[in-house]
């Protein structure tokens, strides 16, 4: 990712809606949401809400894609993943002990769901 790829999704994370959705949806990973989830979960009306959707699609921060009636979106924890390591690559410049804050504070993240079997 270069720098203005990262300043685009950097830019639409600055928002505090965008924000909040975009928090939602890496929360309902890998299942997504459907927009009306989105929308009463977080008390924002439908309009407003497709449009910050739209953003985040527009900045590949987020897809949606269609089940049956419904658009189900869910985050692109890849380009998450890549605007991060783009902000911290070399940020302890042969140093890790300087980073090893920031990736204590990363990992671990949540416990692995448990897969159930039938």
């Amino acid at each position: 990712m270069d720098k203005i790829r990262v300043v685009d999704v950097l830019g639409c994370l600055a928002q505090a809606t965008r924000l909040e959705v975009f928090r939602l949806l890496v929360a309902a990973e890998p299942e997504g949401l459907a927009a009306g989830e989105i929308s009463q979960t977080l008390g924002i009306p439908h309009n407003t809400l497709s449009n910050h959707l739209a953003i985040l699609t527009r900045a590949e921060l987020a897809w949606g894609e269609r089940r049956s009636r419904s658009i189900i979106y869910r985050a692109s924890l890849a380009t998450l993943s890549q605007a991060l390591t783009y902000l911290a690559k070399d940020c302890c410049g042969g140093h890790p002990e300087i980073c090893a804050p920031l990736i204590s504070g990363l990992t671990p993240c949540c416990a692995p769901k448990e897969k159930r079997h039938a």
